[in-house]
């Protein structure tokens, strides 16, 4: 007998979908003070995989604009039948164009940093909607643990920065609930500070 019994199928989806990363958003994994799935608790997330709650701790999150067709997001799944188990890595790789002193500071700190991320993808939660954020490492949390700095070689080359982060769930990773107007203006979602751009 089935551990839990499947609740959904899946049809083929009339809309074509988008790929891409739009912005990453950064939080300290220690400065959200608590969260919750719109089932209403962080133990037993509803099966659609939702975060509606999420209280920031008076902190800042800080966003970071990506070269459009740079930036991806993935889980990796792992499962082993003889042990019994199952588990997600989830992975970022975030491209940014021109090495700068700024960058070099910010790196070193992203390097030594637990952090949660929400990527703005540009996939849309129904057409003409808003985008849907994913939310990586709400659990245990995202290190940086691989990247590059490259100058380049030839004038027309680029120079900047690739950095991995990567994390290690029990579950697959959520979506946060849709948004009304801008990103983290649900009203779950409470006691942010600023979103820091620049």
């Amino acid at each position: 007998m089935a551990c839990q019994a499947l609740t959904k199928g899946r049809g083929i989806d009339c809309n074509r979908s988008s790929g891409g990363v739009r912005y990453l958003y950064f939080s300290v994994y220690d400065q959200i003070t608590s969260y919750a799935f719109s089932s209403g608790t962080t133990s037993s997330p509803s099966t659609e995989r939702v975060v509606d709650t999420i209280n920031f701790g008076s902190n800042d999150i800080y966003r970071y604009t990506v070269p459009r067709g740079s930036t991806t997001v993935d889980e990796a799944i792992t499962g082993n039948t003889e042990q019994g188990t199952i588990f997600y890595a989830p992975q970022v790789s975030m491209v940014l164009n021109k090495i700068t002193k700024d960058m070099q500071e910010q790196m070193k700190l992203m390097g030594a940093t637990q952090v949660r991320i929400f990527a703005q993808l540009n996939e849309e939660y129904t057409p003409g909607g808003n985008d849907v954020i994913v939310a990586l490492g709400m659990v245990n949390g995202m290190s940086m643990n691989a990247g590059t700095i490259d100058s380049g070689a030839a004038f027309g080359d680029r120079n900047g920065y690739t950095l991995q982060w990567d994390g290690l769930e029990a579950e697959p990773f959520p979506m946060l609930e849709n948004y009304t107007t801008t990103p983290f203006d649900n009203a779950g979602f409470t006691n942010l500070a600023n979103i820091i751009t620049t």
